[in-house]
């Protein structure tokens, strides 16, 4: 990943701060992480090797706050990091986790996610936050 690249990836804050203009008003975003889904993690693969299975990709934007889960659309292009509306909103106290390894994986409104390492410890605090545990990693 070259320098470009990574000057163009969202930081937690950024997506919060594109997440609130789209929820309820009071809205206060804890916490912003995005995630993508697939029929199958090959596709993941094959676009990372060749770029030609994007299409088949949704990128999302999962923005929590005090009251709910908020699933949001964001355009492909955009890695997920621009959402533009919300397509699902879960309760608060639904468990994301506990996710591990170079993807991780989580499954939200009948849906398997896949979630880079970087955004993890994102999942991790907001199921503290929302009175879950996790016991100690072996």
């Amino acid at each position: 990943m070259g320098c470009d690249e990574v000057s163009k990836v969202a930081t937690a804050q950024q997506l919060r701060e594109r997440a609130t203009p789209l929820l309820p008003p009071g809205s206060e975003v804890r916490h912003a992480f995005v995630c993508q889904t697939a029929s199958n993690f090959l596709i993941f693969v094959i676009n990372w090797l060749t770029g030609l299975t994007m299409h088949w990709i949704t990128y999302r934007c999962i923005a929590i706050t005090q009251d709910a889960i908020y699933v949001l659309d964001a355009p492909s292009l955009s890695g997920g990091a621009n959402p533009r509306s919300i397509v699902a909103t879960v309760p608060r106290q639904t468990q994301l986790g506990p996710v591990e390894g170079r993807w991780g994986q989580f499954t939200l409104v009948g849906e398997r996610y896949w979630i880079k390492r970087r955004f993890q410890p994102q999942i991790m605090a907001a199921d503290v936050e929302a009175g879950f545990a996790y016991g100690p990693r072996p």
